[in-house]
């Protein structure tokens, strides 16, 4: 990807978070989060927070108007909430998998500018999980080291919410993998494995068949918590596009 396909990349991603806090706060009082058991700065610091992503959209677009670059629009969205809590839960993993999203592009931004100015939305996008994490009752920083996700893997989790972009939108360099769901039956499955992504590198796991010919168990490795990606891989010593057969699953460890 070039440095202009992740500033693409990244308000891709931030326009997700806009519409979905310009939308959950359409939708939910002040005293709809009260009645939820939030505390009473609990509201102003979500509309701060949606401020910083309307801020990260603005800074994205004119990044790119600046460099004579063609800038993506706002798509059309489905989050499907219904109630306060249901609205923080989501907002707490949209800013995991996006801290994990700037994290994960990062090695491959070539200008200094450019990673400096990303860098500074991810400590922001991380200070985001953090208290609504705390506002969960979750640890806030459940582990000393954030996993980095692929822009593929990012676009996987994103397009869960996405119905339609603007056919003007310039096409971005990314493919979704298949869900997680997705298993194969059969002397085939023996060599499948799960790979939970870290800062080091994936974390292997062995997957053990359950019940039926669609289903696997796994144990979760030492030192895996926290909001945690695990994908389906055909090989046990390095993730790439090309051996991912199904994934990223999102998934709240606790140890």
């Amino acid at each position: 990807m070039t440095d202009p396909d992740i500033l693409r990349y990244a308000l891709t991603l931030e326009h997700l978070e806009d519409k979905f806090y310009r939308e959950g706060l359409a939708n939910f009082t002040a005293a709809d989060f009260a009645a939820a058991g939030f505390d009473s700065t609990f509201y102003t610091n979500l509309q701060q927070i949606s401020k910083d992503e309307t801020t990260h959209v603005a800074f994205l677009t004119s990044a790119l108007e600046a460099a004579n670059e063609p800038v993506v629009a706002e798509c059309t969205y489905v989050f499907g909430i219904t109630s306060p809590s249901a609205f923080v839960a989501t907002a707490s993993i949209l800013e995991g998998v996006g801290v994990s999203a700037y994290l994960g592009a990062a090695a491959q931004i070539m200008s200094k500018g450019y990673l400096t100015a990303a860098g500074s939305i991810l400590t922001i996008e991380a200070r985001h999980s953090s208290y609504l994490r705390a506002a969960l009752a979750k640890l806030p920083f459940p582990q000393p080291f954030d996993a980095p996700l692929s822009p593929d893997e990012v676009f996987t989790l994103a397009s869960a919410f996405v119905v339609s972009c603007p056919a003007s939108n310039p096409a971005l360099p990314l493919k979704p993998f298949p869900a997680l769901a997705l298993a194969t039956a059969g002397p085939g499955r023996a060599h499948l494995y799960a790979a939970f992504a870290s800062v080091t590198g994936p974390v292997f796991a062995t997957l053990t068949p359950g019940a039926d010919a669609l289903s696997w168990k796994v144990l979760v490795p030492q030192g895996v918590n926290g909001q945690s990606y695990v994908v389906l891989t055909k090989c046990n010593e390095t993730v790439t596009d090309d051996t991912v057969v199904a994934g990223p699953a999102l998934v709240e460890v606790t140890n």
